[in-house]
């Protein structure tokens, strides 16, 4: 019988994402010695104080949290050491230095949402779906000194369907996930890891991050691209254009839910074909259907709904 390791473990994590990690390490009965997540921060019109997900369930659970501002302080740093961990798990967390990923005895690993060395970065669920993969999965590594591209332990991939959403993928990833952190917390724990180096590769995509210049949409894109930018966009952070409906000024909308249809058609980019029961917009190669819709001001609300009360222009257009 193998001789167990007697782990002690740092959690590191900060959105939802990473929560079910740390719920399924309480639940396989491992010793969680400290949770560092992010400061809170002032949320909402009355700027309350708002708690990362992580703090909220290690709250709930009666754990040890530690929220550093600055990762190589000597007051974090020594509060760190106290904590006397021997393993660290990481998801969903920044950059660590040096002196914090080095210090346990059995490392610091990274849970990462895509099969590396594909996705390095800090979007790739979205970016996998924006690309069109058919593909993706989960990736357990040791952290070095860059980004994304230490040693793999395990990994373990999933299919995209041609309609999953970003807000879909991302629970199905979260769920493969933290059963992947178990097993690689397990080969730990027994001595047993066997850890493969990335393959270098003249071919790898950048899961870069989310702004509000890439997820506009170009509307003089084909079909398949912008069809294919606002589900790895849906539900979160959303992807945007501006409506031109011939009236005092542009304003910015949101798409959520489309669907796309292929035709052949002579409507220049982004023209706006609307009933009073559909919407589609003209894009190379066919149209977008849209099905939810949100207007500056207003709640997501799906197209009939806003068909009632809101009209488009003729030559109204998306820009």
């Amino acid at each position: 019988m193998t001789n167990k390791r007697d782990l002690r473990i740092v959690f590191m994590g900060t959105p939802d994402f990473a929560v079910a990690t740390l719920k399924a390490l309480l639940e396989n009965d491992y010793n969680v010695v400290g949770v560092i997540t992010a400061p809170d921060r002032k949320a909402g019109r009355g700027q309350k104080l708002k708690f990362s997900a992580v703090k909220e369930f290690a709250l709930e659970h009666h754990l040890n949290i530690l929220q550093p501002t600055n990762l190589k302080s000597e007051s974090f740093i020594e509060e760190l050491k106290a904590l006397n961990s021997n393993l660290q798990i990481i998801v969903a967390f920044r950059m660590l230095p040096k002196v914090v990923w080095q210090m346990p005895e059995f490392g610091t690993f990274n849970l990462h949402a895509s099969l590396l060395p594909q996705y390095r970065g800090a979007a790739p669920i979205h970016w996998a779906i924006i690309n069109g993969e058919k593909k993706t999965g989960v990736t357990t590594f040791f952290i070095d000194e860059k980004i994304d591209t230490g040693a793999i332990i395990l990994s373990e991939e999933t299919d995209i369907n041609e309609d999953t959403t970003v807000g879909e993928l991302h629970d199905e990833l979260m769920t493969i996930g933290s059963k992947l952190v178990i097993k690689t917390v397990r080969l730990i724990e027994e001595d047993k890891v066997r850890t493969t180096i990335q393959p270098k590769s003249d071919d790898l995509k950048t899961a870069y991050k989310l702004n509000r210049d890439n997820c506009k949409i170009d509307w003089s894109k084909d079909l398949d691209t912008i069809y294919n930018k606002i589900r790895g966009l849906n539900p979160f952070p959303t992807a945007w254009c501006c409506l031109d409906n011939e009236d005092k000024e542009l304003i910015d909308i949101k798409l959520y839910d489309v669907a796309k249809e292929y035709e052949n058609h002579n409507f220049s980019p982004g023209s706006v074909i609307s009933s009073k029961t559909e919407l589609k917009v003209s894009c190379l190669g066919g149209y977008i259907k849209v099905k939810e819709i949100q207007l500056p001001g207003k709640r997501k609300m799906d197209i009939k709904s806003l068909l009632n009360g809101f009209e488009f222009s003729k030559n109204a257009k998306l820009l």
